[in-house]
């Protein structure tokens, strides 16, 4: 039978196949304006993330049923391999301490589960009180980030009630579902003994327990794209339409979970055609004539990005004109080398996979061209894993065109996760290919070495926490928060999101400026117990002056009182203040900031700041 002539009896389902696509792009990119967008995604979004999780579990169940069960066997499997997950996923967990790794991302993240949880609406919320005990989200805004992770922390709040540790608690889980999983395609791919040294080289990276332990969606993301890489593997070898509906599923979730992950779609589609060239007749089933309606939600979301162009965040990186450029190539690998080879344990990164990883990859370009070439007769498992390297490979090059692709930068180390993960199945692949098992046995105990001599030490010593004091301040925040657990107080921060989904009032500083006479007005009908001002002070290297942000200055009628201060960083004071008397009359200005006579250039401000720590250092008692 020829392919075409296995087409002709579906042709009406290819029509419509083909129809839902040209529609599933009308809708989403041209039938609504960018406000209109935003407000289906606001309204509709938890609604479709609910359908879409639906649907992959019946997917998941269908698939059990399909899979015979033998209890004889079940009963004799070894235990093992359950107990190295276990052991190594705890290993990842012990290690570091819970809380906000990336401050406003996961704050961002938090709240959006928020209002899903409380309103069942997908809004950061950007306004909130306590109102005689309850705490009610006055107005909020959609945030930039994909909704499937807002959505699975949301029904962790529905089933145990609103916590903002419940972020948390999903990252726990999703730690033991990860190292499984990767337990479980390394197997395929490798054996037994490549279950293992899959497992072994992930436990050693410590960017992967800081991620574990923390409330954003990395981790998520991690889970998604071996959840769909491992269906497509037993679709390639079943090539049914159950194994193709729970992929496609398990794709657009991923799609769902981050931005650029999007680009995973490439191998789902790529392996799809290859069955269906394989099998010469597609497999057609109702909910795969549906599946591009299903990224409908995902390109209304990117009106965010049409219409906010702070959403880029080019602001925070001054001397940048476009979020991408094949200009920032060269400098982005020059950051990616040094964040993998580092060997301070600074930088949260694992020297045996950076080592085994870079040694594998030529061979694996090599294996990999073997493998598309062969492809009609190829293992089944194997071209699976070759088709899904096309997505590592156009994630990474993606953030390497990034105008904030630095690897080694505090904030963008977790964006190397997809890439460390394919390193690490090019390792294996690799191994097993050239080696065999007795290799991958010496790799299992070279990666135990490594985890001790270098991965535990850094967990341990947490230098790639120190940089990023943000989140260390966050911590210092939410231990304010825990020695006050009545939130009957109003806090004034520029990040007041924080203290929102934490459920304490809060407002940033513009705002308690400009509605100064109603923060008055509280203050002197005493609506809270107390009212907070955060605020930050950069230190003066040579005579230790403390000189206030601009941006946390609540201007001269606000008279405060010092109650906590802390240093997180060697140039920068953290404040908290009490508010102990308001002005009447008009508000003042807050005066302008003072421009630096001369602007340091980023160098220049690293070398100042080496100098004050040997200083510093030198002067310790």
């Amino acid at each position: 039978m020829t392919f075409s002539g296995a087409l002709a009896p579906q042709r009406r389902l290819w029509v419509l196949l083909g129809l839902n696509g040209v529609l599933a792009i009308v809708l989403g990119f041209r039938a609504f304006t960018a406000d209109e967008s935003m407000r289906l995604v606001i309204y509709g979004g938890y609604w479709a993330m609910l359908v879409f999780a639906i649907l992959f579990a019946i997917s998941l169940v269908k698939l059990a049923r399909d899979t015979p069960f033998d209890w004889r066997l079940w009963r004799n499997r070894p235990l093992w391999p359950a107990m190295l997950v276990a052991a190594c996923a705890i290993v990842l967990l012990v290690h570091e301490r819970y809380g906000f790794k990336i401050l406003m991302d996961e704050a961002m993240l938090l709240g959006t589960s928020m209002t899903m949880h409380l309103e069942k609406t997908a809004l950061v919320p950007m306004r909130g009180n306590d109102i005689h005990g309850a705490f009610q989200i006055l107005n909020g805004q959609l945030d930039k980030r994909p909704l499937f992770q807002p959505f699975l922390t949301s029904v962790l709040h529905d089933f145990t009630g609103y916590r903002p540790e419940n972020a948390f608690v999903l990252n726990t889980i999703l730690a033991f579902v990860f190292l499984g999983l990767a337990f479980h395609v390394g197997r395929r791919v490798a054996g037994m003994a490549g279950g293992v040294l899959t497992v072994l080289l992930l436990t050693g990276l410590p960017l992967l327990a800081q991620n574990a332990t923390g409330g954003g969606f990395e981790l998520l993301n991690l889970v998604m794209i071996l959840s769909t890489l491992a269906l497509g593997m037993r679709f390639a070898v079943r090539r049914d339409a159950n194994s193709q509906w729970a992929f496609v599923l398990s794709g657009v979730l991923l799609a769902h979970t981050r931005y650029e992950s999007i680009l995973f779609l490439i191998p789902v589609v790529l392996l799809v055609a290859w069955v269906w060239w394989q099998r010469r007749e597609p497999v057609i089933s109702m909910g795969i004539l549906w599946a591009p309606l299903l990224l409908v939600p995902y390109a209304l979301h990117h009106a965010v990005f049409r219409s906010r162009e702070s959403s880029w965040e080019l602001a925070s990186r001054p001397g940048y004109d476009r979020p991408f450029s094949i200009g920032y190539v060269p400098e982005n690998l020059d950051h990616a080398l040094n964040f993998f080879f580092s060997t301070t344990g600074e930088h949260s990164n694992s020297l045996a996979i950076a080592a085994l990883g870079f040694i594998a990859l030529p061979f694996f370009v090599l294996w990999w061209v073997k493998i598309v070439r062969a492809a009609r007769s190829a293992d089944s498992n194997r071209l699976a894993l070759a088709v899904f390297a096309l997505g590592f490979a156009a994630h990474t090059a993606l953030l390497m065109c990034y105008f904030w692709g630095k690897f080694d930068d505090p904030v963008i180390r977790r964006l190397s996760l997809p890439l460390n993960l394919g390193l690490v199945l090019a390792i294996v692949t690799m191994t097993a290919e050239l080696g065999g098992r007795r290799a991958l046995q010496s790799l299992c105990v070279v990666s135990v070495m490594a985890l001790l001599i270098h991965s535990l030490p850094a967990m341990s010593r947490h230098d790639y926490t120190q940089d990023y004091y943000v989140g260390r301040e966050g911590d210092w925040k939410r231990e304010f928060i825990a020695q006050h657990p009545e939130k009957d107080y109003l806090f004034i921060d520029l990040n007041a999101i924080f203290w929102l989904v934490h459920q304490v009032s809060a407002t940033p500083q513009p705002q308690a400026i400009q509605r100064k006479e109603d923060v008055l007005f509280h203050f002197r009908n005493r609506t809270f117990s107390a009212m907070y001002v955060f605020q930050r002070f950069n230190v003066d290297t040579n005579t230790g002056a403390l000189t206030i942000e601009h941006d946390d200055d609540v201007g001269p009628d606000y008279e405060l009182e010092t109650v906590l201060e802390r240093r997180f960083t060697l140039l920068r004071l953290s404040r908290i203040s009490r508010v102990v008397k308001i002005a009447e009359g008009p508000a003042s200005a807050v005066p302008p900031a003072l421009p630096s006579a001369k602007p340091l250039t980023p160098a220049e401000r690293e070398t100042v700041r080496k100098a004050y720590f040997e200083n510093f250092f030198r002067r310790l008692p």
